[in-house]
């Protein structure tokens, strides 16, 4: 499993490959990618992925996409599924502007092409010319076939990254995990806080996570938390503290694990999102805060034990 930034670093003389953002790796997503992967390796040649960050609608959109995976993740998730070789390409306005022709020219030079599968939707090149009819034009020229992989919906409609977003924008991880195929993810180094939970007996392990990542709705958790290859149950806060007086100017994410107590900072901490508990709340008191999240943390403990 190999992961490069830059078509110049890599010279494959043969490969079946896809292209596209592939934020979450979803259920449609891994349609693709198990048919690229049965593929290549039946014929002996390396499945490749080629994604791009930062998200192209950040370049072409003007605007700032918060991502369901960041490129690590992302990576991480298509190796899971047996892929050999992951690229993620800077795309930028330089990119954005070659034809789809100066695109699969520059393709077929690094990778040595000769299938392409694409979703039923996707087109690349300057103004989205590079549609499966045009890629498969130029197939026929460069020595390249073109396979088109049908959406998967389900009983809500086409399964897409943006409609994901949604989901974990407002808090339903659970609906978010089934349209996924997993659960929601996020990982980062365990920070120093304030040491407000630990004052009130309930210590917890702060995230620093990427600036591009998409975090839940404030709200409680129910989280796997990931540390060092051991799963552990946990109750997570997102959100700002209402409770205390705070000055952060991004979510807090705030993970309270269950039967544990060791100094974990600067580890790596991946959290999986189970189901959300509440919205977070402002208290009265601190003796009121404290027993709400007693009830939070009994409530965590059972629904993760009811899970695999």
């Amino acid at each position: 499993m190999q992961h490069f930034h830059s078509l110049t670093d890599i010279a494959l003389t043969n490969s079946w490959l896809t292209v596209g953002v592939y934020d979450g790796v979803h259920r449609g997503h891994q349609e693709i990618i198990n048919k690229l992967t049965a593929g290549a390796h039946a014929n002996g040649v390396p499945a490749v992925v080629l994604t791009f960050s930062p998200h192209p609608a950040s370049v072409l959109g003007k605007r700032k996409v918060k991502c369901l995976t960041t490129t690590e993740e992302r990576a991480d998730l298509l190796f899971s599924l047996g892929v050999d070789v992951v690229i993620t390409h800077a795309f930028d306005e330089t990119v954005a502007g070659l034809s789809a022709q100066e695109f699969m020219a520059r393709l077929k030079r690094h990778l040595g092409i000769s299938h392409l599968l694409m979703g039923y939707d996707f087109a690349l090149g300057k103004g989205r010319e590079g549609n499966a009819a045009r890629l498969a034009e130029l197939g026929r020229a460069m020595d390249y076939s073109v396979e088109v992989v049908e959406a998967v919906s389900d009983q809500s409609g086409v399964i897409s990254s943006t409609e994901i977003r949604k989901l974990v924008d407002v808090g339903n991880v659970a609906e978010a995990a089934n349209l996924l195929g997993h659960n929601y993810s996020l990982h980062g180094p365990v920070v120093h806080g304030d040491g407000r939970g630990r004052a009130i007996h309930f210590p917890t392990a702060n995230i620093e996570y990427a600036d591009d990542k998409l975090i839940p709705a404030n709200g409680i958790y129910a989280c796997r938390a990931w540390l060092g290859g051991v799963r552990h149950a946990a109750a997570v806060n997102v959100g700002v503290r209402p409770t205390f007086k705070s000055e952060a100017t991004r979510p807090l994410v705030e993970a309270f694990i269950l039967d544990f107590n060791a100094d974990i900072y600067g580890q790596d901490l991946r959290l999986e999102f189970v189901a959300r508990l509440r919205d977070e709340l402002k208290f009265p008191s601190v003796d009121a805060l404290v027993e709400q999240m007693q009830r939070d943390v009994a409530w965590a403990r059972q629904l993760l034990s009811k899970t695999a």
